[in-house]
């Protein structure tokens, strides 16, 4: 036994500043020990995949039986880097590391320490906006659009309500080509729904030509897709979004084509393409032939999918780099950013020289990276990746959080939500963390409200036709209410998928994906979302305040929001009453009492203090 040792890397008396630091910052270390025979306390860092460097640190006098060990340390190399400490005692030297829960080990992982590029300035205009993600085919429809383009076979729906096709087609698989006629138009329509809903910032699924409903099978990357409408119909509703205040991100699908596009050609239908033209091509040496011509690699095994070599000087050339490229003519069009499509199988290189390329045709543009997992420390096809050191991207789609949030809505431990917050604001550059994208839905899982019910089905046949009602019902719209408080309160920019406000319900796709229900909204969660919105817009502390727990128990879950002058304490009760000083913002089951504010089990409340 060695003694006691004290040192949490959250906490300013041992580490300073919190978190992240940019490469022209000192980081203050202090470690504690209770032993009065400790000899030397050294702490060993490393960058990634590099060598360890050892630096002493500095006994202080002792505080109240501890021994204060320092070191201020300079960062000046942006990039990811890792580190522990050794203490010699008696002879011995042993190693210190953290464990699951950051405390004070003697085996296990090092801490980790992101280091970004002071230059780093993403735009500020996203910090804490509300964005609000549309599948185009499934939002709403006006008009009847020219269809003597469209990709054929397709089917079009009778009616909105009708379930999204999900049984195999005449070929033995499941082709999504039913439509329901979702458009641009449709969308126009329905802006000032989404500004008075509080919407800042429109995410749209691939608008590009293409022959599924999804389209992320990209049939040509300079056209609308004929359903949804053409140019003037894009760029009007861009101008008539922006009238409103309200951002357009186009999702960039730019890892694969589609088999059926003008690049690849495969059934012959355009005359130019890699299979059409073969090595004629001018899109030939797009592709990862293994052998010429039905043997290429293609994305997750899906033949319709092509995958291509997003390095080479020509897909550069047309994606980003000639002055008509596809991203220049769709921001002039009026988009004002994009949303990376499996951004883990894109280079490093590729999405730096998008970023540079879109900020030059648009200093606003934003650019936002699909990652499932911590983006910080994420290592795809066995590379660690550069996503957050200030030259690739400005902000991910924060899945960790949603995983965290629904796990306690349905019951979980506060304690694990409380561990992926506090991972995640310290692994993250502060630049990025107010503008993660937070979703509780999205097109690539179930509902919300479908999660939260927890029912289970073995079969596809019985999840297209299952709905929650009922008591369970009423049960679901308690959890997606704490749900909701937490997506609208916690670090980032809240994205709704369309019709999660209205409690539209699905399972996985394409059931996650049934048409906007128009009409047959439940006003309980239309009102939530609405108010969560004002309320965030009203404050700077809910926009871009930093983030502290300050306790997560099963009692309750309180943390606290920081900007500038203003500080928020935001309340979840679930089993014990209590009272707790400030000015009440927002508020369920609460009542003030003179400067306190009582807050029963299953409340919550937005607290000023």
């Amino acid at each position: 036994m060695i003694g006691h040792i004290r040192y949490n890397s959250r906490d300013l008396g041992c580490k300073k500043p919190f978190g992240a630091v940019t490469d022209d910052t000192s980081v203050e270390f202090t470690l504690y020990t209770d032993l009065a025979g400790a000899t030397k306390v050294a702490l060993c860092i490393f960058p990634d995949a590099g060598e360890e460097t050892e630096y002493l640190l500095t006994p202080g006098a002792a505080e109240g039986g501890w021994v204060p060990w320092r070191l201020t340390l300079p960062c000046r190399n942006a990039g990811l880097w890792f580190y522990h400490f050794f203490i010699s005692y008696q002879g011995n030297r042993y190693g210190i590391y953290r464990d699951d829960h950051n405390r004070p080990a003697l085996a296990g992982d090092c801490w980790q320490l992101t280091v970004y590029s002071a230059d780093y300035e993403p735009p500020s205009v996203a910090e804490g906006s509300v964005f609000y993600q549309i599948f185009p085919d499934r939002f709403h429809k006006s008009g009847s659009p020219d269809l003597r383009d469209k990709l054929r076979p397709f089917s079009v729906h009778a009616a909105t309500d009708e379930v999204p096709e999900w049984r195999p087609g005449p070929s033995g698989k499941i082709e999504n080509n039913d439509f329901y006629g979702g458009n641009f138009k449709g969308i126009e329509e329905k802006l000032p729904y989404l500004a008075d809903l509080g919407i800042d910032a429109i995410y749209l699924n691939p608008i590009c030509m293409a022959w599924s409903n999804h389209r992320y099978d990209t049939a040509d990357y300079k056209r609308c897709d004929p359903m949804l409408g053409d140019d003037a119909d894009f760029t009007s509703l861009c101008d008539a979004a922006h009238s409103h205040g309200i951002r357009i991100i186009l999702d960039g699908v730019f890892s694969h084509t589609g088999s059926r596009s003008i690049y690849f050609d495969a059934l012959g239908e355009f005359g130019d393409g890699a299979l059409s033209a073969g090595k004629d091509s001018p899109y030939y040496d797009w592709y990862r032939f293994r052998t010429y011509p039905y043997d290429y690699e293609c994305w997750w095994d899906v033949k319709t999918l092509p995958c291509v070599e997003e390095m080479h000087p020509a897909y550069l050339d047309y994606i980003l780099r000639d002055e008509d490229c596809v991203v220049a003519h769709w921001l002039r069009l009026g988009a004002d950013g994009y949303r990376l499509d499996v951004a883990d199988e894109l280079p490093d290189a590729f999405i730096a020289e998008l970023r540079d390329r879109i900020r030059r045709e648009k200093p606003g543009a934003l650019l936002i990276g699909e990652v499932w997992e911590d983006a910080s420390n994420k290592v795809s096809y066995g590379k660690r990746r550069r996503y957050l050191f200030g030259d690739e991207l400005d902000s991910v789609m924060n899945y960790p959080f949603r995983t965290a949030i629904l796990n306690y809505a349905a019951g979980g431990p506060a304690e694990e939500l409380a561990a992926c917050v506090m991972q995640i604001a310290e692994n993250y550059p502060a630049p990025i963390l107010n503008r993660l994208l937070n979703s509780l839905s999205t097109h690539d899982t179930e509902r919300v409200f479908t999660r939260l019910g927890g029912l289970s089905y073995s079969t596809r046949e019985e999840r297209s036709r299952a709905l929650i009602w009922g008591d369970l019902y009423e049960t679901t719209l308690e959890r997606l209410r704490i749900a909701v408080f937490l997506q609208f309160t916690l670090p980032g920019c809240p994205c709704i998928f369309y019709g999660d406000e209205a409690g539209l319900q699905g399972y996985e796709d394409p059931f996650c994906r049934r048409y906007y229900p128009w009409g047959h909204e439940d006003p309980r969660t239309m009102g939530l979302h609405k108010t969560l919105a004002a309320v965030r817009h009203a404050h700077k502390a809910l926009l871009a305040g930093n983030v502290e727990i300050l306790r997560a128990d099963a009692d309750a879950l309180i943390f606290r929001r920081t900007a500038a002058d203003e500080t928020l304490l935001i309340c979840h009760v679930r089993q014990s009453a209590m009272d707790i000083p400030g000015k009440l913002i927002f508020g369920e089951h609460t009542e003030n009492c003179g400067d306190l504010v009582h807050i029963p089990a299953d409340g919550f409340a937005i607290l000023a203090i």
